[in-house]
């Protein structure tokens, strides 16, 4: 089972050792076993070889490459590994719409639900917790009316103020972009993991969108990371330092229950992505709900 997010700042040299990744930085060195490691987070000057990047392809690791600001701007995943990628193809391309607008309700579903949860755990008032319950009980399959939008306003209003906008250059954002960036690198290499073409969304269509099933399937865990960024970057940081990418990168491992298993994140979307393709299949099976509760309650 890989663990490992091995995030490389200024390294003089990347390259591999066997099945192992050698990292080079200030005269150290730094071995780590290529079947630990879920996702190298890349930043900063670096070298590193087509070798080395071959080799994450073979054990599924997901590279993520940030810019001059730090944040996330690509990510390398494998291509074909999972042994009937061309059967899961086929079964997305023949997935009925009727089936994807019951499981977007689903998953969009959780998302408020989780919303509404960290909401009244930061005391907004009553009436907008009432509002937010109200347009989650409006929720149709396929969300045709958007009350993902309509909540997603009166979410971060209440959060954060009513001149807040997710265009702000600040903190608050610049975290929220860059925890969204790595949940999404991290739901990608489980999708492809398991033969999915990350561009056939069930909600999600965008024809120049490479990962519109990733995006539909990243959306409970939005407010599970807003939460992890209000307890331990917001209240600790004043700009996005490297302890901060770091603390952020450390959600992927933090614990959660999945029923009554206590498992990481990462292993909960893996399960989660499971539930999700038999689901797909059959309108009869839920998807495994991601809650907020699960993750605030289990501690280390």
């Amino acid at each position: 089972m890989t663990w490992r997010v091995v995030h490389v700042k200024d390294s003089e040299r990347i390259r591999l050792k066997l099945d192992n990744l050698e990292i080079f930085k200030r005269g150290q060195t730094y071995l780590i076993p290529l079947s630990d490691i879920s996702m190298v987070v890349i930043e900063g000057q670096a070298t590193i070889t087509t070798t080395v990047l071959a080799k994450f392809t073979k054990f599924n690791i997901v590279l993520i490459i940030c810019d001059n600001k730090y944040l996330p701007t690509g990510m390398m995943l494998n291509y074909g590994n999972y042994h009937h990628c061309a059967k899961r193809v086929m079964e997305q391309v023949n997935w009925s719409d009727e089936n994807k607008q019951a499981v977007w309700k689903q998953i969009v579903g959780q998302k408020i639900k989780n919303q509404i949860e960290f909401a009244a755990y930061k005391g907004t008032p009553p009436e907008r917790i009432a509002t937010m319950c109200e347009l989650l009980a409006q929720l149709e399959d396929g969300d045709v009316t958007n009350r993902e939008g309509h909540v997603a306003k009166v979410y971060f209003n209440s959060l954060y103020g009513m001149d807040f906008t997710r265009d702000d250059s600040c903190l608050i954002n610049g975290a929220m972009d860059y925890g969204y960036a790595i949940i999404r690198a991290a739901v990608a290499r489980i999708v492809v993991g398991q033969g999915l073409m990350s561009m056939i969304g069930v909600f999600h269509r965008n024809e120049f969108n490479s990962f519109n099933l990733v995006d539909d399937l990243m959306e409970p865990f939005r407010p599970l990371m807003d939460y992890w960024i209000d307890r331990h970057v917001l209240a600790d940081y004043e700009y996005l330092t490297y302890e901060a990418r770091l603390t952020i990168i450390d959600f992927i491992n933090q614990p959660m229950r999945y029923g009554s298993i206590k498992s990481s994140v990462d292993q909960v979307m893996q399960k989660y992505v499971n539930s999700f393709m038999k689901a797909i299949a059959n309108t009869e099976v839920n998807v495994h709900e991601i809650t907020l509760q699960d993750f605030m309650e289990v501690e280390r």
